[in-house]
């Protein structure tokens, strides 16, 4: 993955992003960009326009974009001189009149042979403009390339709606003014390269695909784990919560790329098809079901590396009888051919005992071991988990005799490490994804019927969260969760892998 990032090169392009002066530009985009820029990956010609309300000049923008990036190497300040900005309004017609004029110049050949009329649209807003933006664009003919051009595309940041109608209703609304191959829905966890080795893991290695299966693998968890609150969201979190926050995307995509099925070939569209059979074949539990198979909760105050940490009704923009979750775990199956009968669990909250994403594949205890009581106390079940973040890479857990006199049998782990392996950090998420969206290579991101059938699965959870139930259960911030996640496994006579 590495080795393609280096390669691989843009078209010529303008790359137009919406929401130019916020914080997810400033911490992600452009440092991502930069980066591009630094490898060689960039075309001579693209150009970067800024779109916001914030007042600001040409110079202004490129001194914002040149702070962003401190640490940038030369090529960085190279493209400085084709950063323009447009101030306005996201409804006005005159902010779109002026991108046209720009677009225009940008795509007048000259020394390094202009844009060519391919453009890239970034919506890096909130998500109640997208249809806004989208709109505007069409209006103005913004959805089609320039004279000369191959492309036009639209990149969206999650969330994609807050339950299944307005996912739908944000889809129709897109879908006036652009076409479904067009849209490029992003969740950056899609960009790790740890969640893309799930398919190298799975089907380039012979050792693995014939154990992945119910006849071998006892029960599956993905854990969304965060040390941090919500920090200054309150006020959104407030509104989104875990489940939407967290279960409806990353986890469900994590899910589908480690339980589909093997695809034909490498192509976009077989992948994604392979992923959306998957989400189609997961029984999530019904409104009648909620209660017994999912738990909500709420962290209270505690300590984290030493610190401590006040509870979710105690930080800022949250209400103080908040019945917001900041935790979801669940019990799901998935009712196909090759994981009939495996339980599924989910967790995910906020203020964790650490920071870490992770899959773990259990597989079945032995039939038969000959060993007797005490010599195989402690010795748990194989596993496979696969470190998505921080410490990127995966372990294989598995017996081993201890040394000494007793044939005593206990734990050991086989580790491999991205970092140790490939010398260094893998590449940011979104510098992947913006080369991808530039290059026209739309794997990594999320197809519509995805996103519905995401929201379809969580439909009757939502409904009762907001009836109020299950109970709103309560964790210690610094701890793994309630003690009604850990019951959640015990009828199956599991427990939770803790990384």
């Amino acid at each position: 993955m590495t080795a393609r990032l280096a390669q691989a090169k843009t078209p010529p392009l303008s790359l137009v992003m919406f929401g130019a002066s916020g914080d997810l530009t400033a911490r992600k985009l452009l440092p991502a960009l930069a980066s591009l820029a630094d490898k060689g990956s960039l075309a001579g010609g693209t150009g970067l326009i800024g779109v916001a309300r914030t007042k600001w000049s040409d110079d202004e923008f490129r001194d914002h974009c040149l702070k962003a990036v401190p640490d940038a190497k030369p090529a960085w300040a190279g493209f400085a001189s084709r950063f323009r900005y447009v101030s306005g309004n996201y409804d006005d017609d005159a902010t779109f009149e002026r991108i046209l004029e720009i677009l225009a110049e940008l795509d007048s050949p000259s020394g390094d042979g202009g844009t060519a009329g391919n453009r890239l649209f970034y919506l890096a807003t909130i998500p109640a403009l997208f249809g806004e933006v989208a709109r505007g664009l069409a209006r103005h003919g913004l959805n089609h390339p320039g004279p000369g051009g191959k492309f036009a595309r639209l990149v969206i940041e999650k969330p994609f709606g807050r339950n299944l109608e307005t996912a739908m209703a944000l889809d129709e609304t897109l879908h006036e003014s652009f076409e479904e191959n067009q849209i490029y829905r992003i969740d950056h966890y899609m960009g790790k390269e740890t969640v893309q080795n799930v398919l190298a893991l799975r089907f380039a290695n012979s050792i693995f695909e014939p154990v992945w299966n119910r006849r071998y693998v006892g029960h599956v968890h993905v854990t969304v784990a965060e040390s941090l609150g919500v920090e200054h969201r309150g006020s959104f979190y407030e509104s989104a919560g875990a489940l939407r926050d967290i279960v409806q995307n990353h986890v469900m995509q994590v899910l589908a790329l480690t339980l589909m099925e093997p695809s034909a070939t490498m192509d976009p569209t077989a992948i994604r098809d392979e992923k959306v059979k998957l989400l189609r074949s997961i029984m999530a539990p019904r409104a009648d079901e909620v209660e017994k198979a999912v738990v909500r909760a709420q962290y209270l105050p505690g300590t984290i590396e030493g610190q401590a940490v006040p509870g979710y009704r105690n930080e800022d923009g949250v209400d103080p009888r908040s019945t917001t979750e900041t935790f979801v775990a669940m019990r799901l199956t998935v009712d196909n051919w090759r994981w009939a009968g495996v339980p599924v669990f989910i967790r995910t909250g906020k203020r964790l005992a650490k920071r870490s994403t992770e899959v773990a594949m259990v597989f079945q205890r032995p039939p038969h071991l000959p060993f007797a009581g005490q010599l195989v106390r402690g010795l748990q079940p194989n596993a496979l988990i696969l470190r998505i973040q921080p410490d990127e890479g995966i372990t294989l857990r598995f017996g081993a005799k201890v040394p000494g006199q007793d044939y005593r049998v206990g734990t050991v782990a086989m580790q491999f490490s991205y970092k140790e392996a490939f010398g260094g950090d893998p590449p940011e998420a979104y510098e992947r994804l913006l080369l991808d969206a530039m290059t026209g290579d739309p794997t990594l991101f999320i197809r519509t019927d995805e996103v519905e059938q995401a929201w379809r699965l969580l439909e009757p959870i939502q409904e009762a969260f907001a009836e109020g139930y299950p109970h709103l259960s309560l964790y210690e911030a610094g701890s793994w969760g309630p003690l009604e996640a850990a019951r959640l496994l015990e009828p199956d006579g599991y427990e939770w892998v803790n990384p």
